[in-house]
């Protein structure tokens, strides 16, 4: 397998150094979709552990999001429907049964304690990202809660409320003339598709199991839509796909993309579904293996926010994250897993590499061949970047300020103790003390519901026009370490944007 990199703009050697700011709540693992449930923010602390005790923290700034408002939030989303999920609780739920129904909540996206609140996380680390990026600030950053893809403007879909990677291109839009989304979670990014069919600004890409399996969207014959033709880019993929037969498709392609496209900045989503063993999963991909795309990407030199995704086989989740964040820092990391508290997931090796298993491959050369061959001609449409005509953006808020303060006390920055891991930042409000702590489950051999199976009409209602440079979102993160920026930002962001202003 070629594992070479490429580097179209100011070229870097593979190896060096790239400054890499990491996205972390500590509340993150106390949300709990309910008993039997795939979907286990858990995980996310168990990769916190993980980066902890490798100590990789040190190496990375390490941020608390500011959890994006209802306004963020309604960038993409309608009004009515972010109105429902703030107000939408456990106990109320069987009092609004027609909302359920219309907002596609209940079943695959269920109603639980902090709801509202984890949408809010998740969405913040991933639009915080993407203003740390625009600002220069860093040259990767990382949301493993965030890369929820399926999330539509009116409804939730698939385990996902909010789409936090349409919230973080927009943010991307503000500054960038052109943003590359790759997806390569087992599942179709479809709900960024969707958002983004038919412009010419943001260009989509994913990799995925297509057939009889969620959420049946993906076709090859996909490909945009008006000026957004020949910008999606959809690549099809049978069960137990390896990681050669992966990258015969997923290296050329990118290659090409990156050639005729010439993104600004790269949103890269990294459900680990895709791995060897997931607990919903049908491919063969082994950590190093998924971890090659995050390498490529990052061999290219362009601004790239990592994104998690999917992953249900919790253990291998945590185990693949906690190497791409070491592939984004230029860090090998030991094959051998430190002790830690999460220690007993990972038995009975505890080693942090498992080996694929010898499922059939059932992506033959030919069929191979073909995606590539077809898919390549495709991007061979596109002569070169499209000409945006680019409009005049908000200025700069003193939140740019905020940010390059905190760059000015890196020096002095204490990061987090990987002994006292989880408690941090007093001053935000606890979940109520109703909301689970995620405890060891048991991962059942067959998983009775998988991912809905209903298909979705694809509507071709993008989310941003030639004036989206002005449509974007201002908020930003909280240093762990700074409590009192939150005071001052939101301050900032209460007069500092006209755009907020109805």
């Amino acid at each position: 397998m070629d594992t070479g990199g490429n580097s179209l703009q100011s070229a870097a050697p593979d190896g060096v150094k790239r400054k890499v700011c990491y996205f972390y709540d500590p509340e993150v693992g106390n949300y709990y979709y309910g008993q039997g449930h795939p979907m286990k923010p858990h995980r996310i602390r168990m990769t916190h552990a993980l980066l902890a005790h490798y100590g990789l923290l040190q190496h990375m700034q390490v941020l608390k999001p500011f959890p994006a408002r209802d306004r963020d939030l309604c960038r993409f989303h309608a009004d009515d429907y972010v109105s429902f999920l703030r107000s939408i609780t456990p106990e109320t739920q069987q009092d609004q049964l027609r909302q359920l129904k219309r907002f596609n909540v209940g079943e695959d996206c269920p109603v639980f304690d902090g709801l509202y609140s984890f949408c809010q996380t998740y969405a913040g680390g991933s639009v915080g990202g993407a203003v740390k990026l625009n600002h220069n600030l860093c040259d990767i950053a990382v949301n493993w809660a965030g890369g929820l893809h399926h999330a539509k403007k009116c409804e939730a879909s698939g385990f996902c409320y909010v789409n936090d990677i349409v919230l973080a291109i927009l943010e991307l839009l503000k500054v960038h003339e052109r943003v590359l989304y790759v997806d390569i979670d087992i599942h179709h990014g479809d709900g960024v598709e969707e958002a983004f069919y038919t412009t010419d600004r943001v260009m989509t890409v994913s990799f995925h199991k297509f057939g009889d399996y969620f959420p049946g969207t993906g076709d090859i014959r996909d490909i945009g839509f008006s000026k957004g033709k020949y910008y999606s880019l959809n690549v099809p993929l049978d069960d137990g796909i390896d990681d050669e037969s992966y990258h015969f498709l997923f290296k050329p392609l990118i290659a090409k993309v990156m050639e005729v496209f010439k993104p600004g900045a790269v949103v890269l989503q990294c459900g680990a579904d895709s791995l060897s063993g997931d607990r919903l999963g049908c491919f063969n991909l082994s950590i190093k293996g998924h971890a090659e795309c995050v390498k490529f990407m990052r061999s290219f030199n362009v601004p790239l926010l990592l994104l998690g995704g999917g992953g249900y086989t919790i253990r291998n989740v945590a185990r693949c994250w906690c190497y791409e964040t070491g592939v984004a820092l230029g860090i090998e990391v030991d094959d051998k897993m430190p002790q830690h508290e999460y220690y007993e997931y990972f038995g009975p090796d505890y080693t942090l590499h498992v080996a694929p298993s010898n499922m059939e491959n059932k992506n033959s050369h030919q069929l191979l061949e073909e995606i590539r061959s077809k898919l390549l001609d495709n991007l061979s449409k596109l002569q070169h970047a499209p000409s945006v005509q680019f409009q005049e953006r908000p200025p700069d808020t003193e939140l740019l300020e905020i940010y390059q303060a905190e760059e000015d006390q890196d020096d002095a920055d204490e990061r987090w103790d990987p002994d006292s891991d989880m408690d941090v930042d007093d001053e935000r409000k606890p979940l109520p003390s109703r909301v689970k702590r995620e405890i060891v489950e048991a991962e059942p051999k067959e998983l009775e519901g998988q991912k809905g199976s209903s298909e979705h009409a694809r509507g071709f209602d993008t989310a941003i026009d030639e004036n989206a440079s002005g449509k974007a979102l201002d908020a930003g993160p909280l240093q762990i370490d700074e409590p009192g920026v939150r005071v001052e930002q939101e301050n900032v962001n209460k007069h500092s944007d006209p755009l907020y202003s109805k």
